[in-house]
């Protein structure tokens, strides 16, 4: 089967799907983790002495705790002695994206943090780089969003939620990450699953995890959308309460939606890139690394702490998995009417 039949063949599943979404609900588009054992890699081939990873976020949010966690696991591993961190953040990963390509895009010690967000942030933006210019190596985990409000907010539950979007959307700003993002989404999907109009929404996007707190304490926003392990602090101290997550079951000790009666499902993935001018068998060395880092206990202890689930995913299954992702990503940015 030719690789123009495949990409058609990828681009009718997606739209199949968006439109099962539409008719059954969400849940048609909620991904799912590989978290099934892998065999043991081999050791780690040793890359080189300096290792960049450029993370296209601010200091912080989940890329960030992604993309150094990443790090430390490679030194661990024996992969390279020692990792320097750049971080280039802005509209969901794109401008980093962009400095990456340019800068990197041929650097066989440079790797790059994306994930979920980013795919949304393009199918969103449609900026002139995109991540047909970079190559995926792997796909390191999955997390779940929470929905929060502050403490002080009337909404205690999902049915409180649901009801408030339903009567004037318009007046309950929504905070989360960059416009077109994963956070940009899910507060479509919990818009429309509410039956309100996502013509209505009002989405104030931040830069990270700290922002989206700040913006519900202080009454800039009334709902925040983010991954757990960016509120779990905030909710913990009491200062936001916790409404609902968007996993398919209970998970961090929070209902899902799904199971208090309103079907809004979807994971969060985040991976690890390299230039399109990075030689196939520096690739193949680069991956050889970063599972063997995966593998080694200062990874599966991050895991644990942030409460991500493992999700590994590489090769053809990976580049497959990116195309249906991006192809989903553009027709629910359309059939949510989202703006950027």
């Amino acid at each position: 089967m030719s690789a123009d039949i495949n990409r058609r063949k990828a681009i009718a599943q997606s739209v199949l799907a968006a439109t099962a979404w539409t008719t059954f609900g969400p849940s048609a588009w909620a991904q799912t983790s590989t978290n099934a054992p892998r065999p043991a890699p081999a050791k780690a081939p040793k890359l080189t002495g300096t290792l960049r990873i450029v993370i296209p976020a601010n200091p912080g949010g989940g890329w960030d705790q992604t993309g150094r966690a990443l790090g430390a696991a490679l030194v661990a591993a024996g992969a390279t002695d020692q990792v320097e961190y750049e971080n280039m953040g802005g509209k969901g990963g794109t401008i980093g994206l962009a400095k990456y390509v340019e800068k990197y895009g041929n650097d066989a010690n440079a790797l790059f943090m994306g994930g979920m967000v980013m795919v949304g942030a393009v199918a969103l933006q449609k900026p002139a780089v995109d991540m047909t210019q970079i190559q995926p190596l792997a796909r390191l985990t999955s997390d779940y969003l929470v929905a929060a409000v502050a403490a002080k907010s009337p909404i205690k539950n999902t049915k409180d939620l649901s009801e408030a979007m339903r009567a004037d959307l318009r007046s309950m700003p929504v905070a989360g990450g960059s416009a077109g993002g994963v956070d940009h989404i899910f507060a479509g999907v919990l818009a429309r699953a509410s039956k309100a109009k996502p013509d209505d929404l009002v989405y104030k996007p931040f830069a990270g995890g700290a922002e989206v707190v700040e913006a519900l304490v202080t009454g800039t926003a009334s709902v925040g959308l983010s991954g757990y392990s960016e509120f779990s602090d905030a909710i913990a101290s009491g200062k936001l309460r916790a409404i609902g997550v968007s996993s398919r079951r209970s998970v961090f000790g929070l209902p899902a939606f799904r199971e208090q009666g309103l079907d809004a499902t979807m994971a969060n993935w985040r991976g690890v890139f390299t230039g399109k001018g990075v030689s196939a068998a520096r690739t193949a060395e680069m991956l050889a690394a970063v599972e063997a880092a995966t593998a080694h206990e200062s990874w599966l202890r991050t895991l644990k702490q942030n409460r991500w689930e493992p999700s590994w995913l590489a090769g053809k299954d990976l580049a497959e998995f990116m195309e249906l992702d991006l192809t989903t990503a553009r027709v629910m940015v359309y059939l949510l009417k989202l703006k950027a």
